[in-house]
């Protein structure tokens, strides 16, 4: 299956994950989007009414851990505030992303109308029901014509219609795509197959069936207002989330430490000054070079943990073995380099890992660097006295360079400090006073009962998510990926 074509299925699913988790009156997206400032009690509750039928788990964690439900209000104001910005700033007037807007209208109504029509007809993929003549009816193609307006009947009659759908087709294609080579670079010079477009088509015909079903029937009052105000809460959130992750990409420079501020940062705490690691490793350098077992030295003072073989659980006297060039952090192979085998190099090489005693054994053997391109290795051995430190609010988590862990403390600072101006400029209002919901154990009994189903690959209705969806963090992308660090 194809990435586009995954993406489009995948949508439809996470539309299925949180049918409360969005609110909303007012009709946006494809029109124009609608203020994301606020949510009322009113629509609190009927998120909330949503979490109990799919997760009564949460909901009871909800109602009884103050501190739970304090981040899941701080988590709907964030998300509220980068959208509301994000459209302060023009973003929702961008083509791609005013297309994108009224393509999330379409399928969160086109979803949960499905899903109400049919929720008493048993298991369904989404749009199941949709018949293949509807499809053909839709493009003009013969076959059975969907339930339509006045004046869309009329644009079908003189052959208006299917045109019209071709042009809003290819719209939503082309920011599909657009979206999707833009958050994976692995797509941007691919083209589209004629089977993955007949997919996204098929897809988008299903959509836009159910959109005019729904829009006919609200015009006839045919709809409840109950539902159609839980429509519209979901368009409201699942919009405001798109519009949110697009600012967290924006915003991502903003909360970008300096140099400076982190030298500052460093000289204004004397815990994290390594000026003691520098003498012992200065004293061991000098040690090495006034001829004693440079191995031995390794074995004994050395806090790298790649000396430790994996195997044999035995100490490697810092040997780095056929190592191949590119592999090391660019400060150490220089210096490894600028050696000739038996040397040590005369001054400590300092790199964000600590302080580096380097001796070089061998070089000018071949292998393959990272890429998996021939290259020249070398045999290096290292003593590394290292300047990490812990985050204390981590204790279990690894040590880290000084300078990653005091960018991360800068920027935690910086990006707290911008969030909290981003609601205070944009009047975020979201209501602490609302009812909860109470939980009944057989709520929870048919919550486990379907979770069992669920590890025995039966079918299931619904899903079992409730918590409202974080802001993005500056920076977030739809399916981020952490660099990997080079071995030192």
């Amino acid at each position: 299956m194809s990435n586009l074509t995954k993406g489009l299925i995948l949508l439809l699913a996470v539309l299925g994950i949180g049918a409360g988790l969005v609110v909303w009156k007012n009709k946006v997206g494809g029109r124009s989007a609608g203020s994301f400032n606020s949510i009322s009690k009113a629509e609190v509750e009927m998120l909330l009414a949503d979490v109990a039928k799919v997760n009564p788990m949460v909901l009871k964690r909800f109602a009884e851990d103050p501190e739970m439900k304090k981040q899941q209000l701080e988590n709907l104001k964030q998300l509220l505030a980068f959208a509301s910005q994000a459209k302060k700033d023009g973003l929702t007037d961008e083509p791609n992303n005013r297309q994108e807007l009224k393509n999330i209208e379409s399928e969160v109504i086109a979803v949960n109308y499905d899903r109400e029509t049919h929720k008493d007809a048993g298991p369904m993929p989404p749009f199941g029901f949709i018949t293949e003549a509807q499809i053909n009816g839709f493009w003009g193609e013969g076959g059975e014509q969907a339930p339509q307006g006045f004046w869309a009947s009329l644009k079908n009659k003189i052959g208006l219609g299917p045109k019209d759908h071709e042009i809003e087709f290819q719209k939503f294609l082309d920011t599909k795509v657009a979206l999707l080579k833009e958050s994976n670079p692995q797509m941007k010079d691919r083209e589209i197959s004629e089977e993955e477009k007949k997919q996204a088509r098929e897809i988008f015909a299903k959509i836009e069936i159910y959109r005019a079903e729904y829009e006919d029937k609200v015009a006839a009052g045919e709809i409840p207002q109950e539902f159609q105000d839980k429509v519209n809460l979901q368009v409201k959130l699942q919009q405001a989330q798109y519009l949110a992750r697009l600012y967290s990409e924006k915003m991502a420079d903003k909360i970008k430490p300096t140099d400076e501020d982190i030298a500052k940062y460093i000289s204004e705490h004397p815990e994290l000054d390594t000026s003691a690691k520098k003498t012992k490793a200065q004293e061991i350098l000098d040690r090495a070079k006034g001829g004693e077992d440079f191995a031995a030295l390794a074995n004994e003072f050395s806090e790298d943990p790649g000396n430790m073989d994996p195997q044999t659980k035995q100490k490697k006297g810092g040997l780095y073995a056929d190592t191949p060039k590119g592999r090391m952090i660019p400060a150490f192979e220089q210096a490894a380099l600028a050696l000739e085998p038996g040397q040590i190099a005369p001054e400590l090489v300092e790199t964000d890992y600590g302080y580096h005693i380097i001796k070089l054994e061998k070089k000018g053997g071949e292998g393959k660097d990272p890429s998996g391109q021939p290259t020249e290795t070398y045999d290096v051995r290292h003593i590394l006295i290292g300047t990490g430190v812990k985050d204390p609010k981590n204790p279990m988590g690894r040590e880290m360079p000084v300078k990653d862990f005091v960018r991360s403390q800068l920027e935690e600072e910086k990006e707290k400090q911008v969030i909290d101006e981003l609601v205070a400029n944009n009047h975020v209002e979201v209501p602490e006073d609302f009812d909860v919901p109470p939980v009944s154990e057989e709520q929870i009994k048919e919550m486990m009962e379907k979770q069992q189903k669920m590890s025995m690959g039966m079918p299931t209705d619904g899903d079992d998510s409730g918590a409202p969806p974080p802001a993005p963090k500056p920076g977030d992308k739809a399916a981020p990926k952490k660099a990997e660090t080079k071995k030192k």
